[in-house]
């Protein structure tokens, strides 16, 4: 069985988080430190924070951001559901844009068009680690939206805020994802492209007019319950002393992971490269079966090649879930990205009709992710493509 995303770790990895277990300090410290330093290089900014998840990173940006009751926050229809819920937990109202046609992203106009006075901020997406260039959209919203304190009185629009799950190492010209929006949320999750088992990071853009020093001990004390000291301090001789400025949230990242994130950037470049090198091998070998890949490549463009995601010549979901039962009898595993939003239960209960947003649906309806990660050979890129152009014969 080909199996679709498998985590790749080596004996590196290992050593370095036994490592870290050995040392006697395995939760937040020098290490964790260490691994956000090295983030910013690739993100292009200054200051990042470990934190537990993207989810986490998302809704500190919020946070920090101001949004809250009365507020709305605009984000696609065609995106994971963190994306949203995040909107949901600081008590915002969720405004949900459709996608373009052909494609899963919004374009700036349609996002532009669904801000209100109300609207403090915007989400978009990385999808697939393909960068979504925010700054037309910056543009678009200036002197709109909610902005009458915090950060987005300081910008004169709504703060944006990128989903950047899937695109550490992306980058548009010579900017790099990190530094597109105003904060930035990565993903460390077991099937990105690089992990350390669960975690995230929130970053911000080097120019991003607030208090940069100020930001980073903001995030750093609402993701340890609003202490004003972490373990790390307390530990230092008589200075156990701290205190407790707001009840807030615990979503930091320990050293064990973050050695895990340490030890994957020592050769994130070169991961990069290898899946470059499978896509181009997927588009070479569907060339003429009608399967139309999304494009990671454009000028100015460098994807992280997160996901292959493939739009296939089918009518309807139930052909597309019979070719990955096909697939699958095949020995190979395939997957779906993403159900739209207001397909999931959570969301209908919240009042979102799919009928609202065809193009999502229709993208959706088509839609077939195919096994992208580093332990797959050439061959197997080979084996892939035959087993679904099969499949497409079949269906």
């Amino acid at each position: 069985m080909i199996p679709f995303s498998p985590p790749t770790l080596t004996e590196e990895d290992i050593s370095t988080v036994v490592e870290v277990l050995r040392s006697g300090w395995i939760t937040s410290g020098p290490v964790g430190r260490r691994f956000e330093e090295r983030l910013t290089q690739w993100a292009g900014t200054t200051e990042a924070v470990a934190l537990s998840s993207a989810t986490a990173a998302l809704e500190l940006a919020l946070r920090a951001a101001g949004v809250g009751p009365g507020d709305e926050v605009v984000v696609p229809a065609y995106t994971y559901t963190a994306s949203a819920s995040v909107i949901d937990h600081v008590g915002a109202k969720i405004v949900m844009v459709d996608s373009e046609p052909g494609t899963p992203f919004p374009g700036v106009e349609r996002i532009a068009a669904a801000v209100t006075d109300r609207t403090r901020a915007v989400i978009t997406v990385d999808l697939a680690g393909i960068p979504f260039d925010s700054r037309p959209l910056a543009d678009l919203l200036d002197g709109r939206g909610r902005i009458d304190s915090g950060l987005g009185a300081s910008l004169g629009r709504p703060v944006i805020i990128s989903d950047s799950a899937h695109s550490l190492g992306a980058s548009l010209g010579q900017t790099p994802a990190g530094s597109l929006a105003d904060l930035t949320a990565f993903s460390f999750h077991a099937v990105k492209n690089l992990t350390t088992a669960e975690g995230g990071a929130l970053t911000w853009r080097s120019d991003l007019p607030t208090d940069r020093e100020a930001l980073v001990h903001w995030v750093r004390t609402y993701s340890l319950h609003g202490q004003t000291k972490d373990a790390l301090a307390k530990s230092q001789g008589s200075s156990w002393e701290y205190d407790v400025i707001a009840p807030a949230y615990k979503c930091n990242m320990p050293d064990t992971l973050a050695a895990l994130g340490l030890s994957q950037l020592d050769r994130y470049a070169q991961s990069l490269e290898r899946r470059r090198e499978l896509l181009a091998g997927y588009a070479e070998h569907l060339a003429g079966t009608g399967v139309k890949l999304l494009p990671h490549d454009g000028e100015g463009v460098v994807s992280s090649g997160h996901l292959a995601i493939a739009a296939l010549p089918v009518a309807e979901v139930s052909e597309r879930n019979w070719i990955i039962q096909d697939l699958y009898a095949a020995g190979v595993s395939a997957n779906v990205h993403y159900k739209p939003l207001p397909l999931l239960t959570a969301y209908r209960k919240l009042g979102f009709d799919i009928a609202d947003f065809p193009n999502a649906y229709d993208f959706y309806a088509k839609e077939l992710t195919l096994p992208l990660h580093l332990a797959l050979s050439d061959a197997d890129v080979k084996q892939v493509c035959g087993a679904l152009a099969s499949a497409l014969r079949r269906a």
